[in-house]
């Protein structure tokens, strides 16, 4: 009996894992809702990374093919095509990026973004910086 109600629990939580968007699994913290996001203007902020060189060249989770050189970012939620304007808190750098990739997949970070945009944020070093996002203009793919 115990071995069937230990069987049971496991199917369950497996399964309510399941249902559960990879960003709240990764340990996201303070993420919103969608509707949060929804709104230009919308300001956010934590850490920010950017993404491997391994990157190049592949495909993104939009389609678009990934170029270092780009300002592009991933983020967990932001449709597509949604332009973020990114500032680093340390040096109040600014860059506008495109999102086109689903990320990070780092415990504790909100946005990975191109190394192109991290030069110009000034962050390359260090590999993570303390940022606040701020919605400019929504894209329209999911």
């Amino acid at each position: 009996m115990k071995r069937r109600i230990r069987s049971a629990a496991a199917v369950i939580l497996c399964l309510t894992a399941a249902c559960v968007p990879y960003y709240e699994q990764a340990g996201y913290p303070g993420l919103p809702d969608e509707g949060a996001y929804s709104k230009e203007g919308f300001i956010a902020e934590g850490k920010a990374s950017f993404m491997a060189d391994e990157m190049q060249g592949r495909q993104t989770a939009s389609g678009r093919i990934f170029n270092l050189r780009e300002r592009v970012a991933a983020h967990p939620t932001l449709p597509f095509g949604t332009i973020v304007e990114v500032t680093n808190l340390a040096n109040n750098k600014s860059v506008q990026v495109e999102i086109i990739d689903r990320g990070p997949h780092v415990r504790g970070r909100i946005i990975d973004v191109s190394f192109q945009a991290a030069k110009e944020l000034g962050f390359v070093e260090a590999g993570v910086a303390d940022v606040r996002l701020r919605v400019i203009r929504m894209g329209g793919k999911k």
